[in-house]
């Protein structure tokens, strides 16, 4: 199994600075992505899970820096240190977008307003594929026709201003799947568009994982996703990893409480109008003035004086992690 391992990040620190204020978006956080599989990062808006995506893939802002940890790619020319790379050096740019490819949340801020989509999908073939204008322009009319883009031989020649949100995000989905990346990121991928076109963008990204061996990062915070289409899954809060496994074992018997909490705040299909959901208790805390020890402990329903102390990552069984000191009485409630 280690050597399915295509990328591993490993006890991942990057901060943000503001006006002399530290804001630690991801503090310590580890897994491993492999060949051929999904692993999905879950957790609510502001928990760290696109800034993980952005230290992946050096593209973090200038007041945020990455404090510690290692970010490693196993790629066919042996193991680059990702996070000892220049942001813009050549090594990185021969990385990103080639071995390591990403969809964008927002697909208007990372389309360039001022090129046609033909030619920034052609850009990335040509410089990562070595095609010709040519052959670059019909592979790329090829991928938009395969993202379900009507017209795709006149929507190549246009900007991103003339495609509505839906049609920029499958541009942009074309984009990346465009060099069959060795490890493809993907930061809520199917936000702007509608069920169906969200089956077929996952039908697609999925068929790149059976064709190319392709390892997917998925981030979301749709649980119903998450269940269709990963094996792997982490659960993130406040910056740190509080459970992770296969997502089958994990989404049965979830050890943490913010798991628990998550699950039971969800409606199931068919359950009807009279089903009981609970929502979390408190908001997420000021990521500048965080609680110590646990993260969660001030929403969290099985809270001690053991949770003043940040507990260890303890193994459930097999690969089921969790951090939490109270977890046997979050699995036996849960049974």
């Amino acid at each position: 199994m280690e050597n399915d391992v295509v990328l591993r990040v490993k006890d991942l620190k990057t901060f943000f600075y503001t006006n002399e204020r530290c804001n630690k978006a991801i503090n310590g956080v580890s897994f491993e992505v492999k060949k051929g599989k999904t692993l999905s990062i879950v957790g609510e808006s502001g928990c760290g899970k696109s800034v993980t995506a952005s230290s992946i893939m050096q593209l973090l802002p200038d007041l945020s820096r990455i404090e510690e940890g290692e970010i490693t790619y196993f790629g066919e020319q042996g193991e680059v240190r990702i996070d000892k790379l220049k942001k813009n050096g050549k090594d990185m740019r021969k990385l990103r977008g080639g071995d390591i490819a990403m969809i964008f949340q927002d697909p208007m801020t990372a389309l360039n307003p001022v090129y046609t989509i033909g030619f920034q999908i052609r850009e990335n073939l040509q410089n990562h594929m070595k095609m010709n204008k040519k052959q670059a322009h019909k592979r790329a009319v090829e991928l938009l026709s395969l993202m379900g883009i009507p017209n795709p031989e006149q929507r190549v020649n246009e900007y991103p201003h003339q495609f509505s949100g839906g049609m920029r995000q499958r541009a942009m989905i074309a984009m990346a799947m465009s060099c069959n990346p060795k490890v493809l990121i993907a930061d809520e991928p199917t936000t702007a568009l509608d069920v169906t076109i969200q089956a077929q963008i996952f039908e697609l990204m999925m068929k790149l994982k059976e064709e190319f061996n392709t390892a997917i990062l998925l981030i979301t915070h749709d649980m119903g996703v998450v269940n269709e289409v990963s094996d792997d899954m982490a659960v993130m809060y406040m910056g740190n990893m509080v459970e992770s496994g296969g997502t089958k074992e994990v989404l049965k018997n979830p050890c943490h409480p913010y798991t628990k909490a998550l699950l039971e705040s969800i409606p199931i299909l068919g359950k009807g109008r009279n089903q009981n959901l609970e929502p979390i208790k408190g908001s997420t805390p000021d990521p500048y003035q965080r609680p110590v020890g646990c993260q969660f402990k001030d929403r969290c329903n099985y809270r001690s004086e053991k949770c003043e102390e940040m507990p260890p990552e303890e193994i459930v069984q097999g690969e089921h992690m969790v951090r939490c000191w109270h977890w046997k009485e979050v699995l036996e409630d849960g049974k």
